[in-house]
């Protein structure tokens, strides 16, 4: 039997990724044609579809949405009590339907002729009821459902998936979308937390340890205890970053510890980060060079520390 499991598996993968094949070597200019509709929205994309294609649309709507491509889904039937009043004329339709025929599409397509509202649509046929109202068609190739019977959807809904993610990365790269403007979309979760700058989760201002150079190790003892990083950054008199004092330089100079200076006992030019950087960039140096603190610094060159990120504050957030 699990040979049996196994076969039909990779016969209905195999047939997918065939789909996909097919799908990319018979797209056209039309593909360029629906990009240029969405991009001269000046609303919204709503996108709309029924039953399996209705969760596709979803999911496209998604994508779009977190990509800089504002989109919404609307529920075609939904749409016949009410829900046609979310559409404006500034908005472009994306209508799904394999088969072309939803009867609960109608009503929103009639709306979108009615009002002048642009209607791009992705169906495997051309000449069925959305097909011939569209100012735009997707076509899919109309090839067999891999579930072997041709009445489950599979193939099909597979092949409107990727082309809901062909369309959103060409609108993203058109607009030079950037992971920051993704983490924007994202500030939750591992995706949030692996695109978090240093900035975002950098100590600043009265928490940051400093000290003068010539500052007795008693007091430095008592900044670092009072501070609670583990760790004091020493600001010469122009406020440059002269150094830091961490754990083991504290072990290094036990002998007469008390009877030194700051400037003594101290590493010179520490490590840092630019508060810009990516707060994994900063875990991975941390990790290399088997420290738990950076001060961050200005990359222009302001000389004054701009904060403190420690190992602690990554791990809290999910990275390491």
């Amino acid at each position: 039997m699990s040979d049996t499991f196994l076969d039909t598996a990779r016969r209905v993968i195999r047939a997918e990724a065939d789909a996909l094949g097919t799908l990319a070597e018979g797209l056209t200019d039309t593909f360029g044609d629906a990009i240029n509709l969405l991009l001269n929205a000046k609303g919204r994309v709503i996108i709309t579809g029924i039953g399996k294609s209705g969760h596709i649309a979803r999911k496209i709507a998604a994508t779009l949405a977190s990509t800089g491509t504002p989109a919404q889904f609307v529920h075609p039937a939904e749409a016949s009590h009410g829900d046609l009043g979310m559409i404006t004329s500034a908005d472009v339709v994306l209508a799904i339907s394999n088969s072309g025929e939803a009867p609960e599409l109608a009503n929103l397509i009639v709306y979108s002729r009615r009002f002048d509202i642009p209607l791009l649509g992705i169906t495997s046929v051309a000449g069925s009821s959305l097909g011939r109202e569209c100012d735009v068609v997707l076509l899919l190739p109309r090839l067999g459902e891999a579930c072997g019977t041709g009445v489950v959807p599979t193939t099909s809904t597979t092949m409107t998936l990727a082309m809901g993610d062909a369309l959103a990365v060409a609108l993203m790269e058109h607009r030079a979308f950037t992971p920051e403007n993704f983490r924007a979309f994202h500030p939750g979760g591992k995706l949030g937390a692996q695109l978090s700058r240093v900035s975002d989760l950098m100590h600043t201002g009265d928490q940051l340890p400093l000290i003068a150079p010539s500052t007795p190790m008693s007091d430095a003892l008592i900044e670092i205890s009072r501070k609670g990083f583990g760790v004091v950054g020493i600001k010469d008199a122009s406020g440059h970053l002269a150094g830091i004092i961490t754990d083991g330089d504290l072990r290094r100079h036990m002998d007469g510890l008390l009877s030194l200076t700051a400037a003594d006992v101290m590493t010179a030019s520490p490590v840092t980060i630019a508060p810009g950087a990516l707060a994994q960039k900063a875990v991975a140096m941390m990790q290399d060079r088997e420290i738990t603190s950076l001060f961050v610094m200005d990359p222009a060159g302001q000389p004054t520390p701009l904060g403190l990120i420690r190992i602690h504050d990554c791990l809290r957030v999910g990275l390491g």
